[in-house]
């Protein structure tokens, strides 16, 4: 996620360079084929005016719409956060065994950080599970298609086991199970997101209108030198293309970029929220120098 912070402008331009250059290749020789064929015929800057406001609307809603998913993901995030406090905050309530309630919570912290991984396609964060399961745990999730599938689960056997042997009643296993199909129903809506492509055909038409809107503008522009011509066409693109493409990247929230939702972050968050819980003393954030996070 980016952050309230300068975005360099490296970034920026890095985002778009091949797009600016299929621009320029594209404004050079429209400029040469209007000067080669010597077009006679004028087309009033009105239309292009007109032109540039309708593809103005159309990337408007794109944008909505791409927003719309990211602050989904956002949503469910949040959500996930919620539900991991209180399933700790229970199980400290219900279960007088402080061992076991340490060894789920923990589960439940490494979790988060299986997920985000997994959201992203990402290899299993073993760095992060190292400190939060067991080792054997650990070895068995290597081997799993979904691992953090396979934390639920283990979590719930817990549960079942807990309640067996008594250490919770009836009652509070029905407290807990709603927490942990909370959890599940998180899961699920963010795979919703990750899978459900974006209509392709929004991005195929709003560059083809952009193309459209930018060649009619070099006929409309006419007696202009061509190198000022050139400049004021990019000078026109830019917007469009950065607009364009920030719409593209909201529309993907799990895709391991600096827009995506910042999961680690939160699994981190998540992480000193649980250990607080259990009375264990946690380090404070380290302030990040990047001017995202993730």
């Amino acid at each position: 996620m980016l952050l309230k912070k300068r975005i360099p402008l490296a970034y920026i331009a890095k985002n778009i360079k091949y797009e600016l250059l299929v621009v320029l290749v594209f404004n050079c020789i429209m400029i040469s084929l209007k000067y080669y064929l010597d077009l006679s015929f004028k087309i009033p800057i009105n239309i292009v005016a007109f032109l540039g406001t309708a593809i103005s609307l159309v990337l408007s809603f794109k944008l909505s719409q791409s927003y719309d998913r990211w602050w989904e993901a956002r949503k469910i995030w949040g959500a996930i956060v919620n539900d991991s406090r209180s399933f700790t905050l229970q199980l400290k309530t219900f279960c007088k065994d402080m061992r076991l309630v340490r060894k789920v919570s923990l589960r439940q912290a490494g979790w988060n950080f299986a997920l985000a991984n997994h959201l992203r396609k990402l290899k299993l964060p073993e760095r992060d599970l190292e400190r939060l399961i067991a080792s054997e745990e650990l070895i068995n999730l290597r081997q799993q298609a979904h691992p953090p599938l396979e934390l639920l689960n283990k979590n719930e056997e817990e549960l079942k086991k807990m309640h067996l042997s008594g250490l919770i009643n009836d009652f509070q296993q029905i407290q807990l199970d709603s927490t942990l199909v909370r959890l599940c129903a998180s899961m699920g809506k963010a795979e919703r997101i990750k899978n459900t492509v974006f209509p392709t055909t929004y991005i195929l038409y709003l560059r083809l209108f952009i193309f459209i809107f930018l060649a009619i503008l070099v006929v409309a522009l006419d007696e202009i030198n061509p190198f000022v011509e050139i400049g004021i066409v990019m000078g026109v693109a830019i917007p469009f293309l950065l607009l364009q493409k920030t719409a593209i990247y909201l529309q993907d929230p799990f895709e391991n970029r600096p827009t995506d939702t910042p999961m680690t972050t939160i699994s981190h968050a998540i992480e000193a929220n649980i250990r607080m819980l259990l009375g264990e003393k946690v380090q404070p954030a380290k302030a990040t120098d990047d001017f995202y996070i993730m």
